[in-house]
């Protein structure tokens, strides 16, 4: 039977911001293209911050187009991206490595550690001499990678009532407001998600009108509360499941000692911070909904709307071979044996993702694992739907 947007089930993708390991993403979400899930399910919404967000909205581009008749395979619209950006040219590849190995020492401690301002003199100094010794734009010029694979100023035609909603995540540097840019408000443009992946220590603030914006790192990483509430999505894009995309780790195996390892660490767990609240919060909706304790009415009239049941969250998590390799400068290089193979773990991952998830049978409910078990820590692609583990001690339910 051919499926309909009645039949399909609804999906909403959230996509964890974490650089250049977010090639990972631009893999999961290549397998998923590649396995027609946008034409076997019903994808309603994506949310992204930093690289999660430019992976989110690609995908989301490539639906817009697609929706129009437009034939290029979304799946390599997203990988055509990352082949731009990624260090190709010899002297790419040469001050990619030295970089990365610069700041190794730097963490390790063999180097000192020195701190410029991006809006320094010595930095735009620094910045303009690369782009001139670098003949390549897209390698240094990520605005003109996004534009050169985006059209911006056809945006507003290719969105219509029935297109799926884009939520990318950052955070206004002076009100200290989690700023949520959406597609719903026709507030994606190329700033915004510049503004998402505006690290403040590699770059500027971006200003949009009178504000300034950082890295969606500082705000949710990645914005899901926003992916199950009618006031941002709209109601008819509440989804049945959420789709969660994680760079980050949630656990790892042993007490990290090393003085790079500690801030590798510490980089992965501030990551995970907002996320784990945001499923938390999901979860106590869940719950709301499963034990009717609250009115329907006030749920509605809280939210915007109230799901008809219980929305499942499932996960990909990178292979933990692949995980255990990485650390923070990973998340800053660029070269293309390290992007290929992030990309090749993504693809592997969300095909297996896809198969666990098409062995499910139809009308039971797949097994929860229990909170910080086995699968939840694995780093596997896991189709089951997952629970995080509470925080200690616990936190009161969200206002």
């Amino acid at each position: 039977m051919k499926n309909t947007d009645t039949t399909r089930t609804k999906i909403a993708i959230a996509c964890q911001g974490g650089g250049s390991q977010t090639a990972f993403t631009a893999g999961v979400l290549s397998a998923f293209f590649e396995k027609n899930v946008h034409i076997d399910k019903k994808i309603v919404s994506l949310s992204g911050t930093s690289g999660g967000a430019i992976c989110a909205s690609l995908a989301w581009y490539g639906l817009l187009k697609g929706a129009q008749g437009d034939a290029t395979p979304i799946q390599k619209r997203i990988i055509d991206f990352w082949e731009d950006i990624v260090a190709r040219l010899p002297q790419e590849v040469y001050l990619d490595s030295f970089s990365s190995e610069m700041l190794r020492l730097v963490g390790r401690g063999t180097l000192p550690h020195v701190e410029i301002s991006p809006d320094s003199p010595i930095s735009q100094a620094i910045m303009t001499s690369l782009a001139s010794f670098l003949p390549r734009p897209f390698f240094t010029d990520l605005k003109a990678a996004l534009e050169a694979h985006i059209d911006f100023k056809e945006l507003p035609g290719l969105v219509t009532a029935d297109s799926p909603v884009l939520i990318v995540g950052a955070a206004n540097v002076c009100t200290g407001e989690l700023k949520k840019f959406s597609s719903l408000q026709g507030e994606i443009q190329v700033e915004a998600i510049l503004a998402s992946a505006a690290v403040p220590n590699l770059f500027p603030a971006v200003q949009i009108g009178n504000d300034y914006y950082w890295d969606g790192l500082c705000s949710d990483n990645p914005p899901v509360k926003e992916l199950v509430r009618a006031v941002y999505v709209g109601v008819e894009n509440l989804p049945d499941e959420l789709w969660v995309i994680q760079i980050n780790p949630t656990a790892v195996k042993s007490v990290p000692t090393g003085a790079s390892e500690i801030g590798d660490r510490r980089n992965q767990m501030i990551g995970n911070v907002s996320l784990m609240q945001s499923l938390e919060f999901v979860e106590f909706f869940n719950w709301v909904l499963t034990e009717k304790l609250l009115d329907r009415k006030a749920v509605i009239a809280k939210f915007g709307a109230a799901p008809p049941k219980p929305i499942t969250v499932r996960f990909v998590h990178m292979s933990p071979e692949l995980q255990e390799t990485l650390d923070y400068v990973s998340k800053l290089s660029r070269q293309p044996s390290h992007i290929h193979r992030l990309i090749a773990d993504g693809i592997k991952q969300g095909r297996e993702f896809l198969s666990n998830l098409s062995k499910e049978r139809p009308g039971t409910s797949p097994t929860t694992p229990a909170a910080g078990g086995a699968e939840a820590t694995a780093g596997l692609a896991a189709a089951t739907p997952q629970e995080i583990p509470p925080p200690t001690p616990a936190s009161p339910p969200p206002s």
